[in-house]
């Protein structure tokens, strides 16, 4: 199976067409007394050997890995989702009273967030309670951050900014959704690499944007405060995390189709996780752009 995205290529076999399928067939032929079928370097089943009896206990297979372990589903990816959002809201009410009381917590909490995501995002073996810590940590963060936007917001007369950026997130990604089963968005290896690149060329510019603002340009905003350049560039930012949706829906695809490890649906909703919060926060920092200008 070749896949564009870059976490699931580590399984990729290359010239052995159903390698996943074929492998976890034959182990769990193996592991049910079964004599297992021949499967020629074509990905079709040879013809069975005469005195042998037939294995077509395809259904039952479906649920074993090529170890023999059980499959990722697209249910394992809805709950671990669910669980790891569950644990992000939960945490970011308490992450928003915290950093009001301790404020000095933030850049601890930011640091920890930042660090847990590429540990998770780089580890080979999943490691759910890294996760779960991770969720929790990315909630304690997005609280202080949500918190922080709104107090802005309000100073300016803009209330709601925090549910305006929620109810935002939530309609990108019932969007991106519908035009991803519908086709009409089709995640092929141009549109990751030039996706990639908007992505780099985009962190470059954030990266500046920081240090620009510590000189006060856009008044402390960077280059997101100057004038109308901040909302186009704030609205590139909500474009370019939104199209990343896409890749998250085609790694879980692959990842089911491809018969990884049911341990694997932690590492599909972390990366669609992330992906979601990204969105949220651009939401956020352009609602709260507008909220000045006002």
């Amino acid at each position: 199976m070749q896949t564009n995205n870059p976490v699931l290529s580590r399984y990729e076999k290359a010239d052995a067409p159903g390698f996943a399928y074929n492998e976890g067939r034959s182990a769990f032929a193996q592991a049910s007394g079964q004599a297992p079928t021949a499967t020629p370097s074509n990905g079709q089943p040879a013809t069975q050997p005469a005195g042998v009896p037939p294995t077509n206990d395809d259904g039952a297979f479906d649920t074993v890995t090529a170890g023999g372990g059980v499959r990722v589903t697209l249910n394992d990816v809805v709950v671990k989702s669910a669980i790891m959002f569950g644990l992000v809201v939960a945490f970011a009410f308490v992450g928003w009273n915290l950093i009001t009381a301790v404020p000095g917590l933030m850049l601890p909490i930011f640091i920890g967030a930042l660090v847990l995501g590429f540990v998770n995002a780089l580890k080979k073996n999943v490691s759910p309670a890294l996760m779960v810590v991770f969720a929790v940590v990315e909630g304690l963060m997005l609280g202080g951050i949500s918190n922080w936007y709104n107090s802005y917001a309000v100073v300016n007369g803009w209330d709601g900014i925090v549910l305006q950026a929620v109810v935002a997130t939530m309609t990108t990604f019932g969007v991106m959704l519908t035009l991803y089963l519908t086709g009409v968005i089709k995640v092929t290896k141009r549109f990751t690499q030039i996706l990639m690149v908007a992505a780099v060329s985009y962190l470059v510019l954030a990266m500046a944007s920081l240090v620009a603002s510590f000189m006060g340009v856009g008044g402390g905003w960077g280059f997101y405060g100057v004038d109308g350049i901040g909302i186009l560039i704030s609205l590139a930012g909500v474009g370019i995390a939104s199209f990343f949706l896409a890749l998250d829906f085609e790694a879980i695809k692959q990842g089911v189709a491809a018969g990884l490890p049911e341990k694997e649906s932690w590492r599909m909703a972390f990366g669609l996780l992330v992906t979601l919060v990204w969105i949220y926060l651009e939401f956020l920092r352009l609602f709260a752009i507008l909220s000045g200008r006002e």
